[in-house]
């Protein structure tokens, strides 16, 4: 039976909550890991031209939806069997929204993956500013999980920073993609591919600033969102 919302949590119901957070913490650094993964193979295969290994990218986004399930789930149970507060409630909450982003990273991967079908044979890849922005969104992605990891909001908040730099990149690619194209219309084929890749890599960065943003909440107890002109300084 649920305890009413008055109630004093007793030390055996204190024990078993925290189990609980500890298997919701190894859930959510196993989606991490998966998706982390998902994105690098993603990557790999548009640059290497690789149809089998982006089909693996396909294949693992039905694993990570199936974990982000379980976590969803882990997260209600315990909110309405353990009625957390402070830095418990936080911490969940926290995992509710970095696990939707994770799963939007992993189709993001699949997205990226897909393009390796359009590609024409033959002609090389044009990169633009892609091969720059899939290092950083990458990095991001990996600093904020570290940042998840270590509870590091000083590491959170150099991912935010690092957000502007992707946008500055896509807007780059965007122009040097037009300019491809007026040059020679047969760069289309080419073009539009690497250009997609970028606004994936894009939403990535975004995604994994919105991680970020969350674990700040998380250590900190505060709400860093559209607070762009003082969010970054500790």
């Amino acid at each position: 039976m649920t305890p009413p919302p008055d109630a004093k949590e007793t030390p055996a119901m204190s024990v078993h909550l925290m189990r609980e957070i500890d298997r919701l913490k190894r859930q959510i650094l196993e989606l991490c890991a998966m998706v982390e993964d998902q994105l690098q193979k993603a990557v790999e295969a548009y640059e290497k031209r690789d149809p089998a290994l982006a089909a693996q990218v396909e294949r693992q986004d039905v694993e990570v939806d199936h974990v982000e399930v379980d976590v969803e789930e882990e997260c209600l149970k315990i909110l309405a069997l353990h009625q957390p507060v402070a830095i418990d409630l936080r911490f969940i909450i926290a995992v509710l929204k970095i696990n939707s982003d994770l799963e939007r990273i992993g189709d993001l991967a699949v997205n990226i993956a897909e393009q390796t079908a359009f590609l024409p044979p033959g002609q090389p890849v044009i990169p633009f500013e892609y091969t720059a922005m899939s290092g950083r969104a990458q990095s991001m992605l990996k600093k904020s999980l570290d940042a998840l990891v270590n509870l590091d909001a000083s590491l959170a908040r150099q991912v935010c920073a690092a957000d502007d730099e992707v946008d500055a990149l896509y807007r780059e690619a965007i122009a040097k993609a037009k300019t491809a194209i007026r040059a020679n219309a047969t760069n289309l084929d080419t073009a539009l591919p690497a250009l997609m890749v970028s606004r994936h890599l894009e939403r990535v960065a975004d995604h994994a600033t919105n991680i970020a943003e969350d674990i700040i909440y998380m250590i900190d107890g505060h709400i860093v969102r559209h607070k762009t002109e003082m969010k970054w300084h500790a």
